[in-house]
């Protein structure tokens, strides 16, 4: 008898005008903060609240609505706004070896997406002072590694389910 793989839920989520849509399957892998000064300029915020996905969970939408950026090299990460809002709308993160993600953020996702976050990164280029219990990471080089690592964690997780 074989077991039947449970389906994925489908998930339409979209910039917050509505205007670029796209749909996400299940819950993301990770969520986090990221308190980068690029991500606070991006969102026009004091931090990023971000949800990441594998790429293959997730379809694109039309590229002519959104303005894709890279904000440093090498380009990573091609950060994407909406034409109409120009607020964020995705996010295309491709670092060897791992595989290409997809950044959404959180406030893009309806709630049932929702998961509760891991860890804040880039902390010390905070605007502010957190007071949770989640992992606070400073630095450059730490701060990839432990998103980095527990990306890897979450794909592996979710490989045996």
């Amino acid at each position: 008898m074989n077991a039947k793989t449970p389906e994925k839920t489908e998930h339409l989520a979209q910039c917050s005008c509505g205007h670029v849509t796209y749909s996400v399957q299940g819950p993301p892998l990770l969520r986090g903060y990221c308190h980068c000064t690029i991500c606070q300029e991006f969102n026009q915020a004091e931090c990023a609240d971000i949800s990441i996905y594998r790429a293959r969970d997730v379809e694109l939408p039309n590229p002519a609505l959104i303005s894709f950026q890279a904000y440093r090299p090498p380009p990573a990460v091609q950060r994407g706004v909406c034409l109409h809002c120009k607020k964020p709308a995705i996010e295309v993160m491709a670092i060897f070896p791992l595989p290409k993600f997809i950044i959404i953020p959180t406030l893009n996702l309806p709630s049932d997406c929702h998961i509760d976050p891991a860890l804040h990164i880039f902390y010390q280029s905070r605007a502010s002072d957190i007071n949770d219990t989640l992992p606070k990471v400073n630095g450059y080089l730490p701060s990839q590694l432990a998103l980095g690592g527990k990306l890897l964690s979450a794909l592996i997780h979710s490989h045996f389910k």
